[in-house]
């Protein structure tokens, strides 16, 4: 473990030499795809397994002492636009093309304000990872050393062996998590140590078994003595760490295509909804870097009629020591925006929960029209917080109170908010499996830094659903067919896509390495996922 720490500490330490290439960052190395398919052959490990087992945060007010920020209305420039947008597609609504729609005005190549990215953490900063918040001594004497075991004291061994380290390996797993189901830790406990000391498989296998073995330590040293208790995720409560967490999220964004192909269909939706209209507002429920919005302001700027006046309310959590992150986003937005003779408003909107935000604190104004965009946000109100009433609910109800044309919402295409453990850990092991063999596919050097902190991403992920319970287990996915009962139930009703943005998220997969994404239309819903496996779901929707 600690031999981990060490490694991650030196990566984000070196990160701030290579500022400039995270920010340009590209698919230049090449790889060859590892043909494996390790999440085919995990599922049949658990359907075998199964069927030989018969196994069945503090509130605070939405706004601070200097919210509401003062509105940046640019007045538009006469600067022109040398783009390669598609203006001759037979769509009255030209489409969007990721690449050229991301300007040199303070943002690189890929969007990312260069005024707001100030990698890598400090030490201090690399002191605050989850693995390292424990503020239980005893914890950190019972689940350090463990961990240092695994990296440490497995053998490795040849290719004939590998398959039978493989099988123990999950079976290993299951067990440890029917134990904690059960609330046997003792044996849970003994699981874990016999994991420990098994050889470690080499490849994206090796890499998730280690997330979810220190997901199960982590729950079972976690100093509770009930799964229900949510102090078990102290250790696990990554969200503490805004900046680390930004980190994370914008190599995820660079290395992989989920959140490009979760950014562009929004947009490409948003689009469509906003043809002829003159004054439209876009209210995103996580701004982070504002990744998304450049390629929209410049398919506006290129609109038949000209563009409308662009309003962008923005939502984002309290910066540490009191910074304006939003307000800098913003500014870098309506130097954009002013370039291709947009008329622009950027409005940010402090606020540590999501459902705390009233519609009145949005000011949507008389005549416009309204898109509400939400990517991977929903499902962390799932709990009822302990009220009558689900936060989910109350966040469903405020966006209707906002009468929008258009909602985009993309969340995982999983099933990780049952309550039984042992069938959130097999849905999740399912599901990661996946990931961790279409990240294989992305072109990145083993052991650099981009495949670290990509891992680390999907490792917080993994272990809040596995270590958490209670309030501060936030990442409760569901399924498509599961949100669309959800959102209907709450007074919206679907809005289909055009052929369009089917055809421009393949484009989009067409920029990154391997042939094992696919683009799949579902009942009027587009999914991105790994061979025949969807990871991701987008859906639109508007007022019933």
């Amino acid at each position: 473990m600690a031999q981990r720490l060490e490694q991650l500490e030196t990566v984000l330490t070196a990160a701030a030499a290579q500022e400039a290439s995270i920010a340009h960052s590209s698919s230049d190395g090449s790889m060859a795809l590892n043909s494996s398919d390790l999440s085919g052959w995990i599922e049949g490990m658990i359907e075998e397994l199964t069927a030989a087992n018969n196994v069945p945060a503090q509130r605070s007010s939405p706004f601070t002492a200097d919210s509401p920020y003062n509105n940046n209305t640019v007045e538009g420039s006469s600067t022109s636009l040398d783009s390669s947008l598609d203006t001759d597609s037979p769509s009255q609504v030209p489409p969007l093309h990721y690449q050229e729609a991301l300007l040199d005005n303070g943002f690189s190549s890929t969007g990312l304000p260069c005024a707001t990215t100030s990698y890598p953490p400090s030490s201090k900063s690399c002191s605050m990872l989850p693995h390292q918040q424990s503020t239980d001594s005893s914890s950190e004497t019972h689940v350090l050393p463990m961990m240092e075991s695994r990296n440490h004291q497995r053998p490795q061994v040849n290719e004939d062996e590998q398959e039978d380290n493989g099988v123990q390996l999950v079976h290993s797993l299951l067990a440890c998590a029917e134990a904690v189901q059960h609330g046997d830790l003792v044996r849970a406990e003994e699981t874990v140590r016999h994991i420990q000391l098994l050889a470690s498989p080499p490849g994206p296998m090796g890499k998730v078994a280690a997330h979810f073995i220190e997901a199960l330590t982590r729950r079972i040293y976690g100093g509770t003595s009930s799964s229900q208790d949510s102090s078990s995720c102290d250790v696990v409560s990554y969200e503490s760490n805004n900046y680390l967490s930004e980190l994370l999220h914008f190599q995820y964004y660079e290395t992989c295509p989920y959140l490009k192909f979760a950014h562009f269909t929004s947009n490409q939706a948003i689009l469509e909804a906003f043809e002829g209209e003159k004054r439209v507002h876009v209210i995103d429920f996580n701004l982070m870097h504002g990744l998304q919005w450049p390629a929209l302001i410049q398919a506006l700027a290129l609109r038949p009629g000209g563009p409308p006046s662009l309003r962008l309310t923005g939502i984002g959590p309290p910066q540490a020591g009191g910074n304006n992150g939003l307000q800098e986003i913003g500014m870098k937005l309506a130097q954009l925006a002013a370039s291709v003779n947009i008329e622009f408003d950027f409005r940010g909107v402090v606020a540590l929960k999501l459902n705390e935000v009233k519609p009145w604190m949005l000011q949507v104004l008389p005549g416009e029209v309204v898109a509400v965009n939400s990517v991977l946000q929903l499902h962390r109100f799932l709990n009822s917080d302990g009220g009558p009433v689900l936060a989910i609910d109350e966040v469903l109800h405020s966006i209707l109170g906002l009468k929008p044309k258009i909602v985009t919402v993309v969340e995982h295409e999983a099933n990780h908010n049952v309550s039984g453990f042992l069938d959130r850990f097999t849905e999740a092991l399912h599901y990661y499996s996946t990931m961790f063999d279409s990240l294989e596919a992305c072109n990145l050097q083993p052991q650099s830094s981009e495949q670290l902190l990509a891992e680390m991403y999907l490792g917080q992920e993994i272990c809040n659903i596995i270590a958490c319970e209670g309030v501060a287990r936030v990442e409760r996915h569901e399924n498509l067919e599961q949100w669309r009962q959800r959102i209907a139930k709450a007074g919206f009703r679907p809005l289909q896509l055009g052929s369009t943005a089917l055809k421009q998220a393949k484009l989009l997969l067409s920029l990154f390495p391997g042939d094992g994404y696919r683009v799949e239309e579902n009942n009027g819903c587009l999914t991105l996922g790994w061979h025949t496996r969807p990871l991701i779901a987008f859906s639109a929707w508007q007022c019933a």
